[in-house]
């Protein structure tokens, strides 16, 4: 089978690179994904980024909660966490009681929380802030985000160097002159009845098959466990978000298409099986809490954990995973027991080889800017963090006129 290349695909969708991206012409389907894995597997030795994007603005104080500070219990009486309810993690701070699973990789070293994420004179649009973080620009509005000026610094005429498994392809992954594939996980629907038993049966492997043979088996029987992870039955279904529209002003319609569990497992899977992938994108959205928020909050960071935890621990030190939210929320709760748009953040990094623990400064919620939190942490020092320790690019070929880092994010 021929490679798939950025180029044979534009030639045989017959559009430009800005139409693929508008029309979601750079989808791939599994079997490109299986044959690209058997075909051009990644070298063991490379490292692959996982980008968890938290759409809606989430609350990194109910987060990563500083249930010990007088300041945070006096400005959310019905809203904060006391300090028994928390998980404890030192210096007066606890995660959410969702995040159980993080805990424990929090034990064992291997979740860094990076605090106080921010960037200079923030904006509390989601929009805004979202093109800020996704294309790594604060202060001009550019065309590319950060991944996609990666991908056309290093990527050629290869789609399959990066992949999104979101209902849509985000911002950061679309460079000037490259963009990366994209497998949304919504709209599968397999065969039911005789038809689908029929299926189900072409997908066993059978003793004494030709390679070929056998491999097609596997793609098979991959499709349908991928159905079956995303709707709980065989056959499949469609599965939608909530109508943008309607969520225009929530914040989290980007997030709304599949369980972030199914969209993980299919990373997974696709890093066990070779596949050349350096970068994969994924999304839970919801967090714009800006009423009755304990309660919807801690379901999505529960969510979150039972999602990420697994993930973590399946892929080992193959794979980094950042998850990062547009910005936090004020520290003051509001009329409805929820919080409005902020500032400054937590961003959490979990792999194997990142060097667990705290880093950075935590914000002072005595010395706020006029209501939100300073930033003690430029998100681009992540960013640049991730392009030299996981995908081995110098940060200054991506990211212009920054040389921050975050010194000891890896062992």
């Amino acid at each position: 089978m021929d490679t798939l290349t950025r180029r044979r695909f534009l030639t045989l969708s017959g559009v430009t690179a800005a139409g693929a991206l508008a029309f979601g012409a750079t989808r791939v389907n599994w079997d490109d994904l299986m044959s690209a894995a058997a075909d051009n597997p990644l070298d063991p030795s490379r490292g692959v980024l996982v980008v968890v994007t938290l759409y809606g603005g989430n609350d990194g104080l109910n987060t990563v909660v500083p249930a010990e500070d007088r300041v945070y219990q006096d400005a959310r009486p019905d809203l904060a966490y006391r300090p028994e309810e928390v998980l404890g993690l030192g210096e007066g701070l606890g995660l959410n009681p969702g995040m159980k699973g993080l805990k424990q990789l929090w034990d064992e070293r291997g979740l860094a929380i990076v605090r106080g994420v921010g960037y200079a004179q923030p904006d509390h649009s989601h929009f805004r802030s979202m093109a800020i973080w996704q294309t790594a620009s604060p202060r001009t509005s550019v065309p590319s985000g950060w991944l996609g000026r990666w991908l056309d610094e290093t990527a050629g005429d290869d789609p399959l160097r990066a992949l999104s498994v979101e209902p849509l392809l985000p911002p950061l992954l679309a460079g000037e002159r490259t963009a990366a594939a994209s497998f949304p996980l919504n709209g599968l629907k397999l065969p039911s009845g005789p038809l689908g038993d029929a299926f189900s049966a072409l997908g066993a492997v059978s003793d004494g098959e030709e390679h070929w043979q056998a491999r097609v088996a596997r793609s098979i029987a991959d499709v349908r466990h991928t159905a079956t992870t995303l709707t709980g039955s065989p056959s499949g279904g469609q599965i939608t978000g909530d109508d943008p529209d309607d969520q225009r002003d929530k914040g989290s319609s980007a997030g709304g298409g599949g369980a972030l569990g199914a969209q993980l497992d299919v990373v997974a899977r696709l890093i066990e099986a070779g596949a050349p992938c350096r970068v994969y994108s994924a999304s839970l959205g919801g967090f714009d809490t800006h009423s009755d928020e304990r309660a919807t909050q801690q379901r999505l960071l529960s969510e979150l954990d039972s999602a990420l935890t697994p993930f973590v621990r399946r892929v080992g030190k193959r794979a980094v995973v950042l998850v990062y939210s547009e910005f936090g929320r004020r520290v003051r709760a509001n009329a409805s027991d929820g919080t409005d748009h902020g500032t400054a953040g937590p961003v959490f990094v979990l792999g194997a080889n990142v060097r667990g623990g705290f880093h950075g400064e935590q914000p002072d919620l005595a010395d706020l800017d006029d209501g939100d939190l300073k930033q003690t942490t430029d998100f681009r020092d992540v960013y640049a963090t991730l392009l030299d320790r996981v995908l081995g690019t110098e940060p200054g070929r991506v990211i212009k006129d920054h040389n921050g880092r975050v010194g000891d994010l890896f062992t």
